[in-house]
């Protein structure tokens, strides 16, 4: 039983990370469609079963969100999923939406009743809460306006370029209603590597003609790493493995 015990402490050791709560810049933006209404975003860190994230497009003014626009809720189901997977949310203003892993749904909001995504001065903010107007801890956020204009990052304990992205670099008149991020996906030697990459804007590919990309997927190839296990991880399986010899040891001299 002991053995067992080490055991178990052994592999939780050397996954702690796997399935901890998510946190800022966990989760990042891949693709924002306009054209179609659907959105993709990889995660960084395993997802544990049944958790919920809230998705809005109601602009945050620094202390909570203003109405109007839309709030839906992401599912990941009865499975935990794995670091590196891209989730694509697709018919984002139907009455059911779609997703590739888990599940979508609407909230229903008072005042909030507009659920397709703009093609300009639109912002989306993923975030976990004890429900979809009440956030405790926003994940990232993207952009097609501006954070200054279009939805504030005060408070939420984001920043531009390292776990929120703006897309429109352009003129009000021309901002993306189409965007994908197209830079690495496979090479790197942890998952926090990509942070940076997919927070760059120069790793995108941006759109500004209004219906080009209506029947557009997103790519939604799996990220992937090198090194295994990461290296935040490894000291604690070394750990583990010296704590499972010293409770061998104890147990033969017995």
């Amino acid at each position: 039983m002991i053995r067992k015990t080490a055991l178990a402490l052994l592999l939780a050791a050397a996954g702690i990370n796997a399935h901890a709560a998510l946190s800022a810049g966990d989760i990042a933006f891949t693709s924002f469609n306009a054209d179609e209404d659907g959105l993709s975003f990889v995660s960084f860190t395993g997802i544990a079963a049944n958790t919920s994230i809230y998705f809005s497009d109601n602009e945050w003014t620094g202390a909570a969100f203003n109405t109007g626009e839309s709030y839906n809720v992401w599912n990941s189901g009865a499975a935990s999923i794995a670091a590196g997977t891209v989730i694509r949310l697709s018919a984002y203003d139907k009455t059911t939406p779609g997703a590739s892993v888990g599940s979508l749904s609407r909230v229903t909001v008072s005042g909030s009743a507009n659920w397709g995504i703009a093609n300009s001065t639109e912002t989306v903010y993923a975030y976990l809460g004890t429900s979809a107007t009440a956030p405790t801890t926003f994940l990232t956020a993207i952009t097609n306006g501006s954070f200054a204009v279009d939805g504030s990052l005060t408070g939420t304990g984001l920043t531009e370029g390292v776990n929120a992205i703006r897309l429109n670099t352009l003129a009000n008149s021309a901002t993306p209603d189409y965007a994908e991020y197209t830079g690495l996906r496979s090479g790197a030697a942890s998952y926090d590597a990509y942070k940076p990459l997919i927070n760059n804007l120069a790793n995108w590919n941006v759109d500004t003609a209004n219906g080009n990309y209506t029947a557009t997927i997103p790519n939604t190839t799996a990220f992937s790493v090198t090194a295994v296990p990461e290296p935040k991880n490894y000291a604690m399986f070394v750990a583990g493995l010296g704590l499972m010899g010293l409770i061998a040891r104890r147990q033969s001299s017995r």
